[in-house]
């Protein structure tokens, strides 16, 4: 994090990178006498509402964040910026986006927490838009000119008034991650997937070391204790506050009704009793040879998962996790849940390729039984899988006869890609 005196005496020159929280209420001058070398812009966390005309001079600019600011607007001067690609407006207070504030490289936008209540018909003109963040507004639809944006890879569109899932979402052949809880037409699917859970007393429960933390919630080491002994335990306490991908009460509701599996983190209870009235789940305590299999998407890599440079997988380890990971992707789906986001930083893996899906966070629910809907939810899934693999099979030099398998999770017909039982069957053949 940079200062304002550091920016006004000129120590920054030549910087590609500055962010900035200052409790600004007006956008910086000198910020503009970096023109010829700022890309990256993170002005998060201040009062700003407007940006002058001059915010076109940065014409190197590719990435913005104005998160946590009072925006009512997105500003129109943005999309004199031909580099720029990313925006960020999370948690801000806007209630309009402007056709002409949308700069049309855009590969990556965020609105999340907002007053949406509608977007302009424009947005179906960005052609390299992938990632489109806009839970926690008040949409009561979707441009049905969105269906040109045929690069569109992941999108959040929960908490918000949708009285329906618009069908051209699920033929968009790039499609692959979605969450779409806490809408009006998806709460009936949500109450029939409820289960009971046992219910434990915060008293009982102690905690330890963090262990991470994510946008809905905490998760720390923890022992819960009974008559027979104490058991080691991670607990989860959610932070009850809007995320990127939806509410913390929705990806409780999924972790619940998800049910026990041997390739899922599911719950042992839920915590009740807390003092200060949060939230919470207990968990198994995953043993500690366990890794994350992949890191979250960069700037650059926009929606797929980063690995650190070297990363080589066996092919018997390649074959378990990618068994692991769609096995419990099915058994999902037969509950009616579609993942939301499935991907290698969800997965926890030890060095025999055991794999552990986790993160309930972009969950939702829908009606298995409905034949119009429920396969094409699936195989919208089935391509966030086939990524996955993709990423496995690069990383095994001896993972060819993976790759017919890979192609067919993410050819661009969503319906002619296999289910996740087939990809089971098929993974389990190849394992022979």
């Amino acid at each position: 994090m940079h200062t304002l005196e550091l920016l006004r005496s000129r120590q920054l020159t030549d910087a590609r990178r500055l962010a900035l929280a200052a409790e600004l209420t007006e956008f910086p001058e000198e910020i503009l006498e970096l023109a010829d070398s700022l890309e990256i812009l993170d002005l998060s966390n201040n009062a700003l509402t407007t940006l002058p005309d001059g915010f076109a001079r940065l014409q190197n600019l590719r990435v913005v964040f104005f998160n946590n600011n009072r925006f009512e607007t997105v500003p129109e001067v943005l999309s004199q910026c031909p580099n720029l690609s990313m925006l960020g407006f999370k948690a801000n207070q806007i209630a309009t986006v402007p056709a002409e504030a949308l700069p049309p490289q855009t590969r990556w936008l965020i609105l999340t927490d907002n007053r949406l209540r509608s977007l302009p018909e424009a947005i179906g003109h960005l052609p390299h838009l992938q990632k489109l963040m806009l839970a926690g507004n008040q949409l009561r639809a979707l441009p049905e000119a969105m269906a040109a944006c045929q690069n569109l890879e992941l999108i959040r569109i929960a908490a918000n008034q949708l009285d329906h899932l618009p069908p051209w979402l699920l033929s968009l052949p790039r499609l692959s991650w979605l969450a779409y809880a806490g809408n009006p037409f998806s709460q009936r699917f949500a109450s029939a997937g409820a289960t009971s859970l046992a219910q434990i007393p915060w008293a009982d429960l102690s905690l330890g070391n963090v262990l991470g933390q994510g946008a809905s919630g905490v998760i720390s080491e923890g022992l819960w204790w009974q008559p027979q002994g104490k058991l080691p335990v991670a607990v989860k306490l959610f932070k009850g506050a809007m995320t990127s991908d939806g509410l913390p009460e929705d990806e409780l509701r999924a972790c619940i009704a998800a049910g026990s599996h041997p390739h899922l983190i599911g719950p042992l209870g839920q915590v009740i009793g807390h003092p200060e009235h949060k939230k919470g789940l207990v968990l198994p305590l995953v043993p500690p040879t366990y890794r994350v299999l992949g890191g979250p998407p960069s700037l650059e890599s926009c929606t797929r998962d980063t690995y650190p440079a070297g990363t080589e997988f066996s092919l018997a380890a390649t074959l378990a996790i990618a068994r692991g990971v769609a096995a419990a992707a099915a058994h999902l789906h037969q509950r009616g849940i579609l993942h939301g986001d499935l991907y290698a930083h969800n997965t926890l893996v030890n060095a025999a390729g055991d794999a552990r899906l986790s993160d309930f966070g972009a969950a939702s629910f829908y009606d298995p039984a409905n034949r119009a809907v429920a396969p094409a939810l699936e195989r919208l899934e089935v391509k966030a899988f086939g990524c996955l693999l993709e990423d496995l099979c690069d990383r095994c030099p001896s993972a060819h006869s993976l790759r017919p398998l890979q192609q067919a999770c993410m050819q661009p017909d969503v319906l002619a890609r296999p289910s996740f039982a087939e990809i089971v069957d098929a993974l389990t053949a190849i394992a022979a």
